[in-house]
């Protein structure tokens, strides 16, 4: 019954969404707090000033709904043009079949393994996919890591059809899993480090309570994704995505056989430019700090990597063009890692590196450069319905800013407060960030709003700081997940062709268990002395 539902296009849910928020603006009256900057781990933040909310005149909207929209792609532009940039990149990548064949590769490669028991008893896939899924939630609880997973749909959508599942396992491995890392943050420097720091308690404290949360909630989110896998491997006709899967199974790899195991002269000369690009900027940059958390590794790592490129790709050039590509494609990987870690890079680095590698694959696989910009124009006209869908839920967001009731909402919050206990304060906490985070996906927006005035409500009953932060933290990372305003929610299921309902009807139901498990992580926080807390 659920499969053969009608789901309504995601620009009608979202045009939906937005009128919704255009009649909670005729009935939430206008309010505004004041604001001040301040400094939070070194960084400028601007957060609100408890006691300072006043009512204001009502803004209620009406025709603003269409231009709303306006606003919404102005607002998501770098959302937008990081998902244009990457499915050019991607498109130019995959005409020379290059992750088709690193796919087939490494599912020939694993299948060897099933030769020793205890490695068949466990299952070759589900090794596979836990080990993904358990790199990515780490990478999204130490360093957030969100709007990167957008940049990943693409290969594992792809590696997920060709293990015999769905789209929906292979955003399972990386946005799933990083969102699930998110919700259970140890070193987050989105959420954690921005709440701790406006809350003034010790930067990262609390950290062995949070890993054993982190630790539960991946276990179950594993679980989850293995357990549907399973099921879709036995029967894949019982998925929802059955019938839109047909465009990943369509692009299949029924022609890799005919791709010639070649290395163009136009790939060594690509191979030698780019080594001395690298050489270069392992010169300007001879040493690299490394942060994790209050932790700082410092070492070479621009010439390392710079001499790694020049091995694997010496051995991948003999091989075929192909893994040349494929190897290009891992040093982007590295350098992100590195560039977020160490740079602080951002959406507008993280894609000029793969808008690199897209140019870089077409130069090596011998195209000109009208053959790459056609590609790239192919691969932005494929995804665009994707970047048109960010747009138009940034719509919401503008709708609420504008009709100016979500200050509003939070002094509801912070009267329905007074005379709580501690256990009903932090659930009602829980709650509202939960809720907040379906409007307001940014963790770092989040926080400058709600934790200067709940970190002192927190001292005014009694209740730790700390608890109050991983009420914040647990609802910052949950609803996120069917958000209807999170720019990368909506892209990454534009990239993956799943339609919004589809996904929240498929999510719904863990998301209610995971949040219920959050919600028994919190009673510790209130009820145990624990450390940092």
């Amino acid at each position: 019954m659920l499969k053969n539902l009608k789901i309504p296009h995601n620009i009608v849910i979202v045009f939906s969404i937005v009128i919704i928020a255009a009649i909670l603006t005729w009935i939430v009256p206008g309010g505004k707090y004041e604001r001040e900057t301040v400094k939070v781990n070194g960084v400028e933040r601007t957060v609100i000033v408890n006691g300072t909310f006043q009512y204001t005149d009502s803004q209620p909207q009406t025709w603003q709904i269409f231009s709303a929209f306006y606003k919404g792609f102005v607002n998501m532009s770098h959302i937008i043009v990081f998902v244009l940039m990457i499915g050019g990149a991607f498109w130019i990548m995959n005409d020379t079949r290059a992750i088709d064949i690193g796919i087939l590769s490494f599912l020939g490669f694993t299948k060897r393994f099933e030769k020793l028991k205890p490695i068949r008893l466990l299952g070759v896939n589900n090794i596979i996919i836990t080990f993904i899924m358990l790199i990515f939630s780490a990478f999204g609880a130490i360093f957030g890591m969100s709007e990167e997973t957008l940049a990943f749909t693409i290969i594992f959508v792809q590696l997920s059809i060709s293990m015999g599942y769905d789209s929906l396992v292979g955003i399972g491995l990386c946005y799933f899993a990083a969102h699930i890392g998110f919700a259970g943050a140890i070193l987050n420097p989105f959420t954690i480090g921005i709440a701790q720091g406006l809350a003034s308690v010790p930067l990262f404290s609390g950290i062995e309570y949070r890993i054993v949360c982190w630790i539960i909630l991946t276990i179950l989110a594993i679980a989850f994704i293995l357990w549907y896998a399973a099921r879709v491997k036995k029967n894949p006709k019982k998925s929802i995505m059955y019938e839109e899967d047909s465009y990943w199974r369509d692009r299949g790899v029924a022609e890799v056989e005919q791709v010639k195991n070649t290395t163009p002269k136009s790939a060594w000369i690509v191979a030698g430019i780019l080594f001395i690009v690298l050489v270069i900027y392992a010169v300007k940059f001879p040493s690299t700090n490394m942060k994790v958390g209050l932790t700082t590794v410092t070492g070479p790592i621009m010439p390392i990597l710079a001499g790694l490129y020049a091995v694997t790709s010496l051995i991948t050039l003999r091989k075929a063009l192909h893994f040349y590509i494929l190897n290009v494609l891992a040093f982007t990987i590295f350098y992100l890692i590195v560039g977020v870690l160490a740079y602080d890079w951002y959406i507008m680095e993280i894609a000029a590196l793969f808008f690199a590698m897209g140019v870089i694959s077409g130069f090596a696989a011998g195209k000109n450069s009208s053959q790459i910009t056609k590609l790239f124009i192919e691969g932005v006209k494929d995804i665009v319905s994707a970047a048109l869908v960010v747009g138009f839920a940034g719509g919401i967001i503008a709708i609420l800013n504008d009709g100016q009731i979500i200050d509003s909402i939070l002094y509801s919050l912070s009267n329905s407060l007074k005379g709580t206990g501690q256990m009903d304060a932090v659930t009602i906490m829980y709650a509202f960030q939960s809720m907040l985070n379906l409007v307001i996906t940014s963790g770092s927006a989040k926080a400058a709003l709600t934790i200067p005035i709940m970190a002192q409500f927190s001292d005014i009953i009694g209740l730790s700081r700390q608890a109050t932060i991983t009420a914040f933290q647990f609802g910052a990372g949950i609803t996120d997940m069917i958000a209807p305003t999170s720019g990368v929610l909506i892209g990454v299921l534009g990239i993956a062709k799943i339609p919004y309902g589809k996904w929240v009807k498929w999510i719904i139901p863990f998301l209610i268990f995971i949040g219920i498990v959050a919600w028994l992580l919190l009673i510790p926080t209130v009820t145990m002395k624990l450390n940092g807390f």
